[in-house]
């Protein structure tokens, strides 16, 4: 039989001083990377992590928290032990900081569900028509439905342009035109917020999670895509116009124009460096302010 005081992987709990809970993150990174924990495994409960380290278990939370920030744990929450993310660090190699940034339809996927992993998860976007945000959190929304993501609480803020602005992009190259594409801009960005909206709020009534969308609009076109996840993550695009031909109403339209998913993601996070860890912070900061003061209320109607 095994000691009352040993450890999950064979060491007194009395060997060891009190640590930190950064000290207790290093640990099980350690165990993750070395293949001591593997892919897909469930963690010890937090009451044994907090008996092996003699820490408490708000500690154990925090140490888990930093490791899923970094995509090497997922179902990190108070009711269940968390699993060993299926390829380490894999979803965090599409966006880290030393890897190159991907097409908005390929990175943020991934890190769209892994927020959802999240006991609050906390959306706050900024685009020109969240057709990249409704894609994204598909994955979640699955994963939930077949009950290997529980969020408690889904809270997601969107920020889109007015309609009663002349939209910078897209833009008509010739002028007579501005009127129709304004008209099928607007659908497609009432469309996608519809969709986006009845799918997360559909959780309600389905999961019983508390669900909150609240959409505002901008008096401007912006330039830039953000997303906000939890808190913890910045995940940022460039808007980059280009010429280009699209058939509305079954007539071709020359027009300027740029396609977000194709838009080019950049992500930033807590603790990843001074940098980052600045940038995620100016970036809420950035957005609240928006959010606060020159936004309006928006309904998507057409």
């Amino acid at each position: 039989m095994e000691p009352e005081n040993a450890s999950v992987n064979g060491r007194r709990r009395a060997e060891r001083p009190q640590r930190s809970h950064r000290e207790v993150a290093d640990e099980l990174r350690t165990r993750i990377r070395t293949g001591v924990l593997r892919p897909g495994q469930r963690m010890p409960t937090q009451a044994k992590l907090a008996d092996e380290f003699g820490v408490e278990r708000g500690a154990v939370r925090q140490a888990l928290r930093i490791l899923q920030s970094e995509h090497l744990l997922t179902n990190v929450s108070k009711g269940s032990p968390a699993t060993v993310a299926p390829q380490p660090g894999g979803a965090g190699l599409l966006l880290g900081a030393a890897a190159t940034p991907q097409p908005s339809m390929v990175g943020l996927p991934p890190r769209m569900t892994e927020a959802f992993a999240a006991e609050h998860v906390k959306v706050d976007a900024l685009c020109l028509t969240a057709v990249s945000l409704t894609s994204a959190v598909g994955e979640a929304l699955q994963r939930i439905h077949a009950g290997q993501l529980k969020p408690a609480k889904i809270d997601v803020r969107v920020l889109l342009p007015s309609r009663n602005i002349d939209l910078a992009f897209p833009a008509p190259v010739d002028s007579s035109a501005t009127e129709r594409l304004q008209r099928h801009w607007l659908a497609h960005r009432n469309a996608q917020g519809q969709v986006l909206r009845h799918n997360l709020m559909t959780l309600r009534s389905t999961h019983g999670i508390d669900v909150d969308v609240t959409f505002r609009a901008l008096p401007f076109t912006p330039p830039v895509k953000l997303y906000l996840l939890n808190d913890t993550e910045a995940l940022f695009a460039y808007y980059t116009v280009r010429r280009r031909e699209q058939t509305i109403d079954q007539e071709h339209l020359e027009m300027y124009d740029a396609e977000g998913t194709r838009s080019v993601l950049f992500a930033f996070e807590q603790g990843a460096g001074p940098r980052d860890s600045a940038f995620v912070e100016q970036s809420h900061l950035w957005f609240d302010a928006l959010w606060d003061t020159i936004s309006s209320k928006l309904v998507l109607t057409s």
